[in-house]
């Protein structure tokens, strides 16, 4: 996947800097960050945030959607899908921005541990936007509807104000009270030079396709509607995926449920195997077909008749409120066309998108797709012509398929996200990766297939560590870059 990485030298820079006036949607970890850089290239920037804090996906709640499975189009969306137990997959010293490391802070709530819950991890993003003074820009309760395009360049940003919330700060919510009369509703209209879109990218399940499943008499469900075991305490249970989310949890509602199968795409047909430590956990091959007596058989063979099939299958790009005249659209997840996963060129430099790359260390990644943002915008940095951009990724749509890979895996820049972050970086001309920061990944993984129950807590990588806390000691809440 090298091809995919150009020149990692610097763009010649543009003589004319400006400042613009920038929408932002979302105040998750890629609002924040594209927030405080744009803020820091000199843009005026205002913050869309249907919720009452920032964190996005990290803000948790116990409420889950009305539809299990997440189909249907009317549903209230609940914008969280943290499960109660998680914690990070990935140590804080390779998870935090690089201008603001993911260090222990001292306080009675919070979580010192190396891989810490979900809770530490919005404690961190509301440090981030206290420091760096995010949280002024944010415009709270205010849900973005439609941004469509003007003659003038420019765009127009309608956002309604959002009468209630769904966090654990706030278990009140009453879903009466969020059916409001369209007649009541006030919509705000607003002018901007540029809109970048954070909205994140867990709220629109994928759902796993199954032979005879709509006649399969069972519950089916999503991830992203998992919040607690206790419900599934006694039954047996169907967790399709193999994902950070199904590995953990398959294993949390083990230890209540009468018995649960991992259904996985990426094993042999042949596979089925207890999973070590667990007397109730096994590990199948993907699922061949559900029959309305409540059976469901697996490739290798074996039939389980179970009470729920749980769809740990990832989720959907999805934009209702964009309107492009067809400019940008998702194909078969596929969001395109996009120049590095960041820029539409018909579009670019006024529409851009942080976030788009899955499996990858995101926060980090973010930073630097929010520096390229800030700078392309103000005109510090040039972007290659229309033309060239489309070729570029007309290229790497074709070294996708000539690779075999699926177009929804465009967006899987997990092989090569350092490259790419450096090849960001050097858009910029700013310093890429630390050297620590890869190794340190890589260990991480490799304990994890190794020791998936304990490789939160038990660890060999002690000297990254330690030269990762060594660096930093040199970085300050003034950008390095």
């Amino acid at each position: 996947m090298s091809t995919l990485i150009i020149n990692l030298a610097m763009p010649p820079p543009s003589q004319s800097v400006k400042s613009r006036h920038v929408a932002v949607v979302g105040a998750g970890a890629a609002g924040l960050v594209a927030a405080k850089e744009l803020h820091r290239e000199g843009h005026s920037v205002v913050v869309f945030e249907s919720g009452n804090e920032v964190g996005g996906t990290w803000v948790y709640t116990p409420r889950v959607e009305s539809d299990p499975l997440g189909l249907d189009p009317k549903r209230p969306i609940v914008h969280s899908s943290l499960y109660n137990s998680l914690r990070t997959n990935l140590p804080r010293e390779v998870m935090g921005y690089r201008d603001f490391p993911f260090v222990t802070r001292p306080g009675n709530n919070r979580d010192p541990r190396r891989f810490p819950g979900h809770r530490e991890v919005l404690m961190y993003l509301k440090d981030f936007a206290r420091e760096f003074g995010v949280e002024k820009m944010v415009r709270f309760g205010r849900e973005v509807v439609k941004v469509g395009t003007l003659e003038n360049e420019k765009w127009k940003v309608r956002s309604k104000r959002t009468t209630s919330f769904n966090n654990e700060n706030n278990d009140n919510y009453n879903d009466d009270i969020a059916i409001i009369n369209k007649s009541e509703v006030e919509f705000d209209d607003e002018i901007y030079d540029a809109v970048v879109v954070c909205n994140g990218h867990f709220t629109e399940p994928r759902i796993a396709e199954i032979p005879g499943i709509n006649l399969w008499p069972g519950k089916q469900m999503h991830s992203h509607n998992y919040r607690l075991p206790e419900p599934f305490r006694d039954q047996v249970v169907i967790v399709i995926g193999s994902s950070s989310s199904a590995v953990d949890i398959c294993r949390d509602i083990a230890a209540v449920a009468k018995e649960v199968h991992v259904a996985s795409r990426s094993v042999a047909d042949e596979t089925y195997t207890k999973q070590p430590g667990y007397d109730n956990l096994w590990l199948h091959s993907m699922i061949d077909s559900a029959c309305e007596d409540g059976t469901v058989f697996f490739r290798n063979g074996k039939v389980v008749f179970a009470d729920v099939i749980m769809h740990c299958t990832g989720y959907k790009y999805h934009y209702p409120f964009l309107e492009t005249n067809g400019i940008v659209s998702v194909d078969d997840n596929r969001l395109g066309p996009l120049y590095k996963h960041v820029f539409p060129p018909a579009l670019a430099p006024s529409l851009s998108f942080v976030g788009i790359p899955w499996k990858v260390v995101p926060f980090p990644l973010f930073e630097f797709q929010s520096k390229w943002i800030a700078g392309v915008l103000s005109g510090r940095i040039k972007l290659p012509s229309q033309k060239e951009m489309m070729e570029d990724i007309k290229a790497f749509y074709s070294t996708l398929e000539a690779s075999g890979i699926p177009k929804r895996y465009s967006h899987c820049v997990g092989e090569y996200q350092f490259e790419y972050n450096n090849w960001l970086a050097a858009q910029c001309g700013c310093q890429g990766i630390e050297k620590w920061r890869k190794p340190m990944y890589s260990a991480v993984s490799e304990n994890k297939r190794l020791r998936p129950e304990t490789y939160r807590d038990e660890w060999k990588d002690q000297h990254l560590v330690l030269e990762a806390h060594e660096d930093f000691i040199n970085y300050t809440s003034i950008s390095n870059c």
